[in-house]
């Protein structure tokens, strides 16, 4: 079997978990890997992400050009929720002839908010005959992959909600940052209106639901407001006391001509009770699933990526999304070495 050539851009919590996961596949060769701390370059990657089997004879390397330069077939990326952030980045593994599986929130559906971004990368990988994705557990999967899915054995779908309770308690410190855990309620509202706390992506799925089921969304808005704590609540991370911000409370709704057609809730906090994932769609027939204990976030997040390393292989080049990716396990679990 011809293995595909890997490159991690972004050797953070989540790109070290990816890497851990595509280690185990038979036929992905781990070739290179990009980040810019200074405590993790010229370092063996297998010991950056604390691997049970380092060293793995691959240098962590800040020079991006080069360590593309290959050969790689396809390139994971994770650094960042923000499209403009990231374009050099992507672009740059696109000019030089790879694949791209990215986590960046916003190039999960980027058409909506930033179409010119996704034109210029749709016409980079077309040129150099490559595909590229945004993608994870969320969006990418429960929020938006999922629903589609579910939608196939629909004969019409009038409206779709769905909420996802997330206990954040037993996630990374960094999310737990992310999402305001620890803040007055006072600052967590200077956060959000700064752009600061949320977590990226509602709008994007949203705009992919609307898109797959033919609902035709005109509006959508965004709200968050702070999960405050009842109770004194300890993380590994962080001590987060009554009173105070424990997450997000995050609804992002799609409207039709001023009808709500597609409302998706994330409660994402520390201490949460009862986690799980719910979907439910309105129309013929009504459908509705629930996860218990929902998707397992950084784990769901590492595993979609890794499933979709094939996926992207053997896509047509250009900007493509979940919505049209195959659902696909990638089985392959002998180490590559």
């Amino acid at each position: 079997m011809k293995q595909i050539r890997i490159v991690q851009y972004g050797v953070g919590p989540i790109g070290a978990s990816i890497l851990r996961l595509a280690r185990k596949k038979k036929s992905v060769q781990i070739v290179g890997a990009i980040d810019q701390d200074p405590s993790k370059v010229g370092k063996d990657l297998g010991e950056v992400v604390g691997a049970h089997d380092a060293p793995w004879g691959v240098k962590v390397s800040v020079d991006a050009a080069k360590t593309l330069a290959g050969p790689v077939d396809v390139v994971l990326h994770s650094t960042s929720s923000y499209l403009k952030d990231v374009m050099e980045q992507l672009l740059a593994c696109v000019n030089a002839g790879c694949s791209v599986i990215s986590t960046c929130e916003e190039l999960a559906y980027p058409f909506r908010k930033s179409p010119p971004l996704a034109d210029k990368l749709d016409k980079a990988a077309k040129r150099e005959g490559v595909a590229l994705v945004g993608t994870g557990v969320n969006p990418g999967f429960v929020m938006d992959k999922l629903v589609l899915t579910l939608a196939a054995i629909s004969q019409r779908v009038d409206s779709v909600r769905v909420q996802r309770i997330v206990d954040a308690s037993r996630r990374r410190e960094p999310l737990q940052r992310k999402i305001g855990a620890g803040m007055s309620v006072e600052e967590f509202a200077e956060k959000t209106a700064a752009g600061v706390i949320k977590h990226h992506g509602l709008p994007e799925s949203v705009a992919m639901v609307g898109d797959g089921l033919g609902i035709p969304v005109d509006t959508i808005t965004e709200t968050i407001e702070p999960m405050v704590a009842q109770e004194d609540i300890r993380t590994e991370f962080m001590k987060v006391a009554a009173g105070r911000a424990a997450g997000v409370h995050q609804i992002a709704r799609g409207f039709s001509l001023d009808r709500e057609r597609i409302i998706l809730e994330l409660k994402m906090y520390v201490g949460a009770k009862d986690p799980a994932d719910t979907i439910e769609l309105t129309g013929e027939p009504n459908i509705s699933m629930i996860i218990p204990g929902g998707a397992h976030g950084d784990i769901a997040t590492a595993a979609v990526v890794v499933n979709a390393i094939p996926l992207i292989v053997a896509a047509p080049a250009g900007l493509v999304t979940s919505r049209d990716l195959p659902l696909s396990f990638f089985s392959s679990e002998t180490s590559s070495g």
